[in-house]
């Protein structure tokens, strides 16, 4: 049964219309004035399906009663009638550029005020459900993972390939793009002041890399090159932007994946200052096999400088620590190729 608030201060008149529209089928609440109807209204406002409300009324009249309704957000969408013995075209008009529905001028026709209503209650349904799928689509449109993110690269990306030992992008340039990894391998690393190669971080199928600050035009703080060939995409800072600006939840993925990499890279700074050559050597080599091989025990192809750079020992170090693993049987070495042969024995040593 729909509920028709109707707010009229005359009493003979609100009850012969009140008993008018029960007697059409509808439940109906009643109030003697504007500000008793707003009251109403608000305590009511899931239940309501129409107000009809006169306009000249004591202390707060139909004006005002819509005026004060459009502003509720819980009360705005429920469809308004004046019903008045005003005539005027002012009148009409006044109250038409306020948000109601319909005007109704005393005296009136019973069908005239149920159809009136039954319109009114049957199109609010038809805003309420469009309302609704709007809102349904703008959902449909969110991101809500870093999943979805990446989804979004590949749908709306530049597709860019890279040769082994490419350099993807150099540090101290424009940072325009920020890359997800379709296939392929990339190294992230720095130069000191001698020339050193200190890699910063490993990214493999499927990674995001190359974000420095959203907020500032801030260059790459790390050079970027392909160890084998590699396929990314990437998008452009100002399109991510714009992303995360709608989508909050991705934000705090994002934020968490870049809080996770200053973890690692504290942590790898850390074995680099403290760990035995041993423990760098076969911490590295197992941080290559996972980020080469689907099958950690499949022979990986690295050159010693990226093995010695990730591990931050001298090439020549590294070299002799590879040598002794092999005698030990910890791995095998085929020119490039290192296949690890005991895999516990390298974990225990991580």
């Amino acid at each position: 049964m729909k509920k028709v608030l109707l707010i009229e201060d005359d009493t003979i008149l609100r009850e012969n219309t009140a008993e008018l529209l029960e007697l059409a089928n509808y439940e109906v609440i009643t109030a003697p004035n504007g500000k008793i109807g707003v009251e109403k209204a608000l305590a009511n406002a899931q239940t309501i399906h129409i107000i009809v409300c006169d306009i000249m009324m004591p202390e707060l009249d139909g004006y005002g009663v819509l005026e004060t309704l459009s502003k509720e957000p819980t009360a705005k969408y429920i469809p308004f009638i004046f019903l008045s013995a005003k005539t005027e075209r002012q009148d009409i008009r006044k109250g038409m550029d306020l948000g109601a529905d319909d005007y109704i001028t005393k005296p009136f026709e019973e069908e005239e005020l149920t159809s009136a209503i039954e319109s009114r209650i049957a199109k609010a349904a038809i805003l309420k459900d469009e309302r609704e799928s709007h809102v349904q689509k703008e959902d449909d449109n969110q991101l809500r993972d870093l999943n979805d993110l990446k989804n979004f690269f590949d749908d709306n990306g530049a597709i860019f390939n890279f040769a082994k030992e490419e350099v993807i992008y150099e540090e101290g340039h424009s940072s325009n793009y920020i890359y997800l990894i379709i296939n392929g391998v990339v190294k992230c690393h720095k130069f000191d002041e001698q020339g050193k190669e200190l890699t910063t971080a490993l990214h493999k199928d499927d990674d995001l890399f190359g974000y420095t600050s959203f907020t500032q035009n801030m260059p790459y703080q790390e050079t970027a090159t392909a160890i084998k060939a590699t396929e990314v995409v990437g998008l452009s800072k100002s399109e991510l932007v714009d992303v995360l600006d709608k989508n909050h939840k991705v934000t705090l993925e994002l934020i968490q994946l870049l809080t996770d990499n200053i973890s690692g890279i504290k942590d790898q700074l850390l074995q680099m200052a403290y760990s035995s050559v041993h423990r760098k050597t076969a911490t590295t080599i197992l941080k290559f096999a996972k980020k080469l091989n689907r099958n950690p025990e499949d022979p990986i192809k690295i050159s010693r400088n990226d093995l010695a750079s990730v591990a931050g020992i001298a090439t020549e170090t590294l070299i002799r620590t590879l040598s002794r693993f092999k005698k030990e049987g910890i791995i095998e070495i085929e020119g490039r190729n290192i296949k690890i042969v005991d895999y516990q024995q390298l974990q225990e040593m991580y």
